[in-house]
């Protein structure tokens, strides 16, 4: 664990480490030997009522968790309606009530139960699918998401030790019979990797060595970033002269586009090579006094939406506080700036870029633009983030134990 922080002090103070916790064998056991490790955590069990046992076995793993001397919060997800796609609509929910969880509870570090054969099931999958060197890294010992870091720490683990640890331990744990239902392809990858033992092992072992040169490149883009580019928090990107290596512009594309996912690596190549103007991933590359830039594309902004204090609009922005006057105000909507500012007002910036701006909108009337500290009366208290889906260093931990101290980039937006 000492290898996977830094993490906030454990006690009363500072917020909890939290747990996410299905009350399968290794969530369970992840949770036991967290509780090991330091006493103040937060143990979330996520009900997502696909099945008529869900919440019987959801109240069970809190009493569980309770048992064991952890504080357990239960999340129900209630929105969720069948049909295609389900599994991965179920994941996307259940990741997001975390999150949320995490945010009302002030927590910045999320302990997931993955372990060695859920990696080796991933990698196998990804080669399958044709991913490329990033893709066989799968799973990272921790990943990046807004404002959250999501911590792996078994996966050097194998299934089987997790459950052999749980019965020593006395510890009951719950089966979900999804997880036999061959219609699942990490299913059918499972099955096949358990009755080839040493093929599983082979898929384990490229993962940690596609990590590690994931850690590599990640090294030497965050080198590039740190001489070559300029992530503005309006929400743009200032590249430089030259456009920067591949890997960096599909990583900045992310960032400026809102997008879960960098672009195609086939795409980002072409737009390299092309060394133009265009759109990609949902922003616009753009030259503007002798430097190349990275704005959001404007047809693909998000739709105004009602003003709340958390909300995260066009999967970039947070709106981080609002004036009293809105609370007065039911009309009140976050949207894109547009059109119309004039000159004085955009600080020198080009209206292409001030455009894409946040911008509080009240009864179809512009009132402010945060950004750019412009603000009818009594609406200078609103206050808009840059939160891009990603970081652009990666901010995420990959391959063998070997070298992390010296790998590891710290997460930057």
């Amino acid at each position: 664990m000492h290898a996977l922080g830094p993490f906030l002090a454990d006690g009363s103070g500072p917020p909890p480490v939290a747990v996410a916790v299905s009350g399968g064998g290794d969530s369970l056991c992840l949770a036991w030997l967290a509780r090991h490790w330091r006493p103040t955590l937060l143990a979330l069990v996520v009900d997502h009522g696909l099945r008529a046992e869900s919440a019987q076995e959801a109240r069970w793993t809190v009493e569980r968790l309770r048992h064991m001397s952890l504080t357990a919060r239960l999340l129900t997800l209630t929105d969720l309606p069948y049909g295609p796609g389900i599994a991965a609509r179920a994941r996307q929910a259940r990741y997001a009530a975390l999150a949320q969880a995490c945010q009302d509870a002030g927590c910045v570090d999320l302990l997931l139960g993955h372990q060695a054969d859920d990696q080796a099931e991933t990698a196998c999958m990804r080669e399958r699918a044709g991913s490329g060197p990033d893709g066989l890294a799968a799973m990272g010992w921790v990943s990046m998401r807004p404002g959250l870091r999501l911590i792996r720490p078994l996966l050097d683990v194998s299934r089987q030790a997790l459950r052999t640890t749980l019965t020593a331990a006395g510890e009951p744990w719950v089966d979900d019979p999804s997880n036999d239902d061959r219609r699942a392809e990490r299913v059918r990858v499972r099955q096949t990797l358990h009755q080839q033992p040493h093929l599983r092992d082979q898929y384990w072992h490229m993962a940690m060595q596609a990590g590690a040169g994931r850690m590599r490149q990640m090294v030497a883009m965050a080198g590039v970033l740190a001489r070559q580019v300029s992530l503005s928090p309006l929400g743009w990107a200032r590249l430089g002269a030259t456009l920067p290596e591949p890997a960096v512009l599909a990583s900045l594309l992310r960032a400026v586009g809102g997008m879960a996912y960098p672009p195609a690596p086939a795409a980002v190549a072409r737009l390299h090579t092309a060394g133009q103007a265009a759109t990609l991933g949902g922003a616009r590359l753009t030259r503007w006094q002798g430097q190349w830039y990275l704005v959001r594309e404007q047809a693909a902004i998000a739709p105004p939406q009602p003003a709340r204090v958390g909300l995260v609009w066009d999967n970039r922005f947070q709106l981080v506080a609002m004036p009293a006057l809105a609370s007065t105000r039911p009309d009140v909507s976050i949207g894109a700036c547009g059109s119309g500012l004039p000159r004085a007002a955009r600080q020198g910036w080009p209206a292409l870029f001030c455009a894409t701006l946040p911008a509080v909108w009240q009864g179809g009337r512009r009132v402010a633009v945060p950004h750019l500290g412009l603000a009818e009366a009594g609406w200078a208290g609103a206050d808009i983030a840059f939160h891009p889906p990603g970081v652009v260093t990666g901010g995420s931990l990959h391959g063998g134990s070997g070298g992390w101290a010296e790998q590891y980039v710290c997460p930057a937006y």
